[in-house]
């Protein structure tokens, strides 16, 4: 596999999503190595298609023939019908429907990510049951297959901005409902992987960024239109989701039980003032704050995805530059902002 240059600017949208499905030898290598097709449960969401296609063309780089099924309610025909113009094939169902999991295709290698985060606060039952009781049917159903399952930084709480961010052995410390549900989804996979020998990886994903969508994002429109960026959460780490997708692929090979724990992060412990500062000189506007830096705050340690799938192959500076260029010419926004900020873990 070439590895191509990345561009200076991303214009468009069909650009985008083919720098974000590019795969990384590491995810090549992998889907070289793991027999049988690919499932993706939860396909539709934010990241779901970047790891679809990637699936795909990391299968055609490695020269293996393969169907990539992505599953999803798809309230989106036109997300579905991208998917499948891409090579994706795809079904349309309710994970919540335990007739609708069991029908479903098996598959040697599952993508788990699926879920439930925002509107959580006010919609419990909801959340606890996309959070853990899916996980649960998908286990039981899947139990001979390799599961990647997507989770969460929030589990393991806030950590001193001077700490590294949180390792995999750390003691998991959520607050909030949501983060609590999201650590029951992680004990299911367990319990599963323990029992039934299920091989999974649990990936703690924090915090994936692309031009429509992540922290990177929101902090930039707030500086492009002028408003006051709280400094409450005071640091972050971030990573471009084409290389969060690609550790996550990667991570099939390395499936195991009991279940791999694994952080996908940028390895930079990135302080907001001085991103939003360095976005107030690419944009050419001034930049306001409110509030206090905490001590701490939502950080993971992903060095050790880093030494097994390689380090991220676009830079935080290219990122900002990217989205900078991206917010000033009014480019397309998901409109889903990711409340980083948020302290309580009320989402």
């Amino acid at each position: 596999m070439i590895e191509l240059p990345y561009p200076d600017t991303i214009d468009d949208v069909e650009k985008l999503e083919e720098l974000l499905t590019r795969p990384t030898p590491a995810a090549v290598d992998a889907l070289s190595r793991v027999d049988g097709d690919v499932l993706v449960l939860g396909v539709a969401g934010k990241m779901g298609p970047t790891v679809a296609r990637m699936a795909k063309r990391a299968s055609d780089g490695a020269g293996v023939r393969r169907r990539v099924i992505g599953v999803s309610r798809f309230s989106s025909a036109e997300g579905r019908r991208r998917l499948e113009s891409q090579g994706v094939e795809t079904i349309q169902g309710d994970l919540l429907d335990p007739a609708f999991v069991d029908g479903l295709p098996g598959a040697p290698n599952v993508v788990f990510m699926a879920g439930m985060k925002f509107g959580a606060t006010g919609n419990e039952p909801l959340t606890w049951a996309m959070n853990v009781w899916v996980p649960s049917l998908v286990c039981q159903k899947f139990r001979r297959s390799r599961i990647v399952a997507y989770s969460t930084g929030n589990v393991y709480g806030l950590v001193s901005s001077g700490s590294g961010g949180s390792v995999e052995t750390d003691v998991p410390n959520p607050a909030g409902e949501y983060a609590i549900s999201c650590l029951g989804r992680e004990r299911m996979f367990h319990y599963f992987s323990q029992t039934l020998g299920t091989a999974a990886v649990l990936v703690r994903l924090n915090y994936a960024i692309e031009m429509r969508y992540g922290v990177l994002v929101d902090l930039a429109r707030k500086v492009h239109e002028g408003q006051a960026i709280d400094l409450g959460m005071g640091y972050v780490n971030v990573i471009w989701q084409g290389d969060a997708a690609a550790m996550s692929l990667a991570a099939l090979v390395d499936a195991a039980s009991p279940a791999l724990v694994l952080n996908v992060a940028g390895p930079e412990i990135l302080r907001v003032r001085t991103v939003c500062e360095r976005f107030g000189e690419l944009l050419g506007k001034p930049v306001r704050f409110v509030g206090v830096e905490s001590a701490d705050a939502l950080l993971s340690n992903g060095q050790e995805a880093c030494r097994r799938y390689g380090p991220p192959r676009v830079s935080v500076d290219l990122l900002m530059r990217w989205i900078a260029h991206w917010v000033r010419r009014g480019g397309p926004s998901l409109g889903k902002p990711t409340h980083f900020e948020v302290r309580d873990g009320k989402f």
